[in-house]
């Protein structure tokens, strides 16, 4: 298959040095001082999936210089502000045979890419494993929850395309599988990572500790109960009938198979960059007040991390969401 990847980030690393170490060609796109140290060096995986290490097929710093490739998937591991602007760039990228895979936290990226892009070429995807970016080029996958999960949220696109798609993920190494239901496991990543990442970050603290504090555990069952309220409100269920089954399995199984993990949110505020806040706590409370369904933890929370994340930057410009 041919297969770009727009973002060689923790993420990208590993799906582009897997699937090329698998067979496919494999071409990625990012900012010249990423794609300057994957030609020299090509990319390479450490961490619980073992030592792996590939040269990429072409790098280029615009989708333009790729024109010329007519790719079978295209994987989008830009972080969720970034996806309208990226999708307008690929618009001219897809084929007939082309489909997009968006491999992205948050809500909202499926609605913004369908601006550019036909829904029907569209499959949505529920990352949940943990990869950390070393240098350019180096990822290290540091833990993994589930297999990641295909679909697509108006199954526009037919069951076997995503299984197969899905058994090419698995093969690479990526363990992978279709659901029909993806905007619940979807929206379950959404609760973990809206209670989780934005406190780690804030706290500077693993999940697991989070888990152990009397008032981090305050506020986080604040986070699920609103969220709970909002999707009630969306008429969007999930895999949890209410917010105290999901805090049963979040406290028993998910924070403890993940309690050493720092945030990736940390990692962006001492990187210097811009968080997906607004695609998680932020976009809670966007849809709360267009629901009419208060979600005052997650405003207090969202205003806090974007606090922090223009400290990180130097400055102090703390506006509402």
């Amino acid at each position: 298959m041919k297969i770009l990847v727009f973002g060689l980030g923790a993420l990208g690393t590993v799906y582009s040095c897997l699937l090329k170490k698998a067979g496919h060609q494999v071409s990625g796109i990012d900012r010249a001082a990423v794609t300057s140290a994957i030609k020299e060096q090509g990319v390479r995986i450490t961490g619980i999936w073992g030592e792996h290490h590939a040269h990429l097929d072409d790098t280029a710093e615009a989708w333009s210089q790729l024109s010329d490739i007519d790719f079978d998937l295209i994987i989008i591991t830009v972080k969720a502000y970034q996806t309208a602007a990226v999708c307008s760039q690929i618009k001219a990228l897809i084929k007939n045979n082309t489909f997009v895979f968006l491999a992205q936290n948050g809500y909202g990226n499926y609605e913004r890419a369908v601006d550019f892009i036909p829904p029907e070429r569209l499959i949505l995807g529920r990352v949940i494993f943990g990869a950390v970016a070393i240098s350019p080029g180096l990822s290290e996958v540091t833990v993994i929850a589930d297999d990641v999960l295909l679909g697509h949220p108006h199954r526009l696109i037919e069951a076997y395309i995503l299984r197969q798609w899905a058994d090419i993920f698995s093969q690479a190494g990526v363990p992978t599988r279709y659901s029909p239901d993806i905007m619940e496991y979807v929206w379950a990543k959404i609760i973990y990572n809206s209670a989780l990442n934005p406190l780690g970050a804030i706290l500077e603290v693993p999940y697991g500790r989070l888990a152990e504090m009397e008032w981090s555990r305050e506020l986080m069952d604040g986070i699920i109960e609103e969220i709970f309220a909002v999707l009630k409100a969306h008429g969007q269920p999930t895999p949890f009938k209410d917010a105290g089954a999901y805090r049963e399995v979040f406290y028993g199984q998910l924070v403890p198979s993940t309690a050493s993990h720092r945030a990736s949110m940390l990692q962006d505020i001492q990187n210097g960059r811009r968080t997906e806040i607004d695609a998680l706590n932020g976009a809670i409370v966007e849809l709360g007040q267009h629901l009419r369904v208060p979600t005052p933890v997650n405003r207090v929370i969202t205003c806090l991390l974007k606090c922090k994340e223009s400290l990180g930057k130097g400055g102090f410009d703390c506006s509402p969401p």
